[in-house]
């Protein structure tokens, strides 16, 4: 049975602290992206119809880019998943006890979140 997943809008892009504020300016300046405010201390910036946020990861040595999809049934995708051999990675990053959605890592070692739409 193929898990019902679909790419969501949020692209997390996991930046270290000694390149945090230069990538920010990158998008916000040199590119010229609109810059979305309402979530402080979130940055994020509009991308097409994504959203691209630029966090802030002193523990990292370089930027990683993490990927959001979409189930409208978190606990029946997480089992099939798990049957696909799929490698859970809840410890990258803290997530409330009754969030419905949860992180995965795909062959390349890329994070995706996997959440209900109604999650946050």
């Amino acid at each position: 049975m193929k898990a019902d997943i679909k790419g969501g809008i949020d692209i997390a892009l996991k930046v270290p602290s000694h390149q945090y504020q230069q990538t920010i300016e990158f998008y916000r300046d040199t590119l010229g992206l609109e810059e979305i405010t309402d979530k402080p201390p979130a940055v994020g910036f509009a991308f097409g119809p994504n959203r691209l946020w630029i966090d802030e990861a002193p523990a990292l040595s370089q930027a990683e880019i993490w990927l959001e999809l979409f189930t409208p049934n978190f606990a029946h995708t997480e089992k099939e998943l798990e049957e696909k051999g799929v490698i859970r990675c809840n410890v990258v990053e803290p997530l409330p006890e009754s969030f419905k959605g949860g992180w995965i890592m795909s062959p390349c070692n890329i994070v995706h979140m996997v959440r209900e739409e109604g999650a946050w």
